[in-house]
């Protein structure tokens, strides 16, 4: 069985009755959402990508100006 392309999905989408669309939106956002957003930070963060950030708050600590939260 083939999977629905974008257009068919926005359609099923859009046909939704209002509650399933917002259980559909509060899935995708907020559970799917954060898992991607985590995962990328975790794979940035081993691939260096996120370093400067840690150069940035290690210069901060020596010059003084690095706030406490």
């Amino acid at each position: 069985m083939p999977l629905p392309d974008v257009e068919e999905l926005k359609h099923a989408i859009l046909c939704l009755p209002k509650a399933d669309y917002t259980h559909l939106r509060q899935w995708f956002f907020d559970d799917m959402d954060w898992q991607r957003w985590d995962s990328q930070i975790e794979t940035d963060s081993e691939e260096g990508k996120l370093d400067f950030l840690i150069d940035e708050a290690l210069e901060g600590k020596r010059e003084g100006t690095l706030l406490d939260l």
